[in-house]
């Protein structure tokens, strides 16, 4: 070790350091850098026998791990080399399936158990788990937890250890629209080349928020036209009456916030119906954290737990609270599809954001979850936004929202009842953009091809340039205007709320009712209903979202149409 002293710098050459010394060594020099006083460039680093030269491997870039800044955010400072955090690695399926895991048609996913899966071909194998395992003992980070099913390894250690392990440089900045401080990185990580392929996703070293709520209150001004409780809107629907979701479970991936359990039991004793069995799932340092702001994420999570307990009250409420990063959404969902204990055979999904503010990661890790979620056969009810055509992005195109978009999710978009006479219910694309308000998010997918399950369906090209044609966006629909909205109950207060997020419970408690009937879980659906189902929906012609309009049939606004749930549990039964 030679170090070089320059007037302006101290520039410092590690040629080899000893095992017992290498930590130490790097500590200081990473202080040094935090106090900004010493640069130093490193060329060949061996930490303990220098004839393996593991850590030596030349490292090269992860792909699908640049990040862009977010926009308007400010950097504040620096992250202090010796801050803790914890970071999950996702590793690609057993090689022998990997080939065909991420071009299997969603029309032929075969089904599995929860046991079945765990020893399969899509776990992460032994193998690769003990090469990330011997990488974390390289860079002393300490290995929390391996998950072969989930194909993840958690790793723990310091900043300026996770910045000598992936070669990056985290800052803290602050968000220019909530003004919370965040852990953030651009461009892209490094990893060893040996370990490029294994390794599909590291999530956890930035820490923006990822995804946004799905629900909206009355916008300022507005008038209620009609609100309705969860089972009145069941009745609009035609859902079942006798059945009331035993023996099922719905999973709900929270992404913040929290519920209190006085205003449930208030809330289901004033609509007559018995509080549901809720079981709180903490994952990655997340829980039942309620805010006490209503217009916050508690009303998602309330919105979520009173829709679904209203409709299927017998089923148990299965809550997944997780932080609102890539790490912590993608590891929500792997708890929940793999959940032995609780067992959801639906998951509710109320989050999302632009399939262009994700990194191809993300995208690729989360989309993956969601594949295993139908090879488990668990459903997976996803919300399609609350941004119109344009999902809320500022820059002239059309977009759609993720996870909404994935093939193996069920897309729900949203509408607003105009009139119910007996069976005969009339309804309109939500989009009270040009009042200020939101509207159901929908269009064609930038990143996922046509399915082959959405061949017939008339899926227009992209409005953007190039005019792709790829997978249409929502499936299905529900009420979710909030001037039709949903009574609800959030911090002690009676209010109204709306939006897709509401759309994602309605779908999951109809589909929990379903599951009772049958005595089998629906799994992957979205086959069936395009192919034997499409016309046992309330179909929805008027209105648009922006860049789409409503029309007969399929449409980039409100999918197939709004369920007729007595019609769909009947012809489902005989398919």
């Amino acid at each position: 070790m030679a170090i070089v002293i320059d007037h302006s710098k101290i520039i410092i050459f590690a040629y080899y350091v000893p095992a017992n010394l290498g930590e130490l060594f790097f500590t200081l020099v990473d202080f040094l850098r935090f106090r900004k006083e010493i640069n130093y460039s490193r060329e060949t680093l061996v930490l303990g026998d220098s004839t393996k030269m593991t850590t030596s491997q030349a490292k090269i870039p992860l792909p699908g791990s640049e990040k862009q800044p977010v926009q308007g955010a400010k950097e504040v400072g620096a992250v202090a080399p010796d801050e803790r955090f914890e970071v999950t690695l996702v590793l690609r399926p057993t090689p022998s399936a990997a080939g065909n895991a991420a071009t299997q048609d969603p029309k032929r996913v075969s089904r599995q158990s929860r046991e079945e899966f765990a020893t399969s071909s899509k776990r992460a194998s032994q193998k690769d788990v003990d090469q990330i395992v011997e990488f974390a003992k390289e860079h002393s980070l300490r290995v929390v937890e391996t998950n072969a099913a989930r194909r993840s390894v958690v790793l723990s250690g310091t900043n300026s250890q996770f910045a000598r392990a992936f070669q990056v440089k985290l800052s803290r900045f602050k968000h220019p629209v909530t003004g919370n401080i965040f852990r953030g990185r651009s461009g892209p990580l490094f990893v060893p080349e040996s370990l490029s392929p294994i390794v599909q996703a590291v999530l956890g070293l930035d820490d923006r928020p990822q995804a946004i709520a799905h629900f909206r209150p009355i916008r300022p001004g507005a008038k209620s036209v009609s609100t309705y409780t969860p089972m009145q809107i069941a009745s609009v629907y035609d859902f079942p009456t006798s059945l009331d979701g035993t023996g099922e479970c719905i999973g709900i991936i929270e992404l913040g916030g929290g519920e209190k359990p006085t205003d449930l039991a208030t809330y289901f004793k004033k609509t007559g119906v018995s509080v549901p069995k809720l079981v709180v799932v903490p994952v990655d340092g997340g829980s039942n954290a309620p805010t006490g702001d209503p217009s916050g994420p508690d009303g998602e999570v309330m919105l979520d737990i009173e829709i679904a307990g209203g409709i299927a009250p017998k089923a148990t409420i299965a809550v997944y609270f997780a932080p609102n990063t890539d790490r912590g959404f993608v590891d929500a969902l792997t708890t929940a599809i793999n959940d032995a204990q609780n067992k959801p055979s639906v998951v509710s999904i109320s989050w999302g954001s632009a399939e262009s503010s994700w990194t191809s990661q993300a995208v690729q890790s989360l989309n993956q979850a969601l594949q295993d979620a139908s090879t488990l056969g668990v459903t997976v009810c996803c919300a399609a936004g609350d941004g119109g055509s344009s999902d809320g992005v500022t820059d002239g195109l059309s977009h759609v929202d993720f996870p909404a978009s994935s093939p193996y999710a069920l897309a729900c978009g949203g509408t607003s009842i105009v009139s119910k006479t007996g069976s005969n219910i009339q309804e309109k694309v939500w989009n009270e953009q040009p009042e200020g308000g939101g509207a159901t998010g929908g269009g064609v997918s930038d990143l996922f091809d046509l399915p082959s399950w959405q061949g017939s369906a008339n899926v227009p090209p992209s409005v953007n340039p190039g005019h792709r044609v790829g997978r249409g966006v929502p499936d299905v629909s529900g009420d979710s205007d909030p001037t039709t909205g949903y009574s609800v109950r959030v911090d002690g207060s009676d209010t109204i709320l709306g939006g897709t997020s509401a759309v994602a419970p309605l779908w999951s408690g109809l589909i929990a009712l379903m599951n009772q009937k049958l005595g089998r879980s629906l799994g992957f659906v979205n086959p069936l209903l395009y192919s034997k189902l499409s016309g046992d929906f309330h179909d929805v012609t008027t209105g648009n979202n922006g860049a789409y309009s409503a029309k007969a049939g399929w449409d980039a606004c409100t999918g197939l149409g709004t369920p007729d749930g007595a019609k769909l549990l009947a012809a489902i039964s005989n398919a």
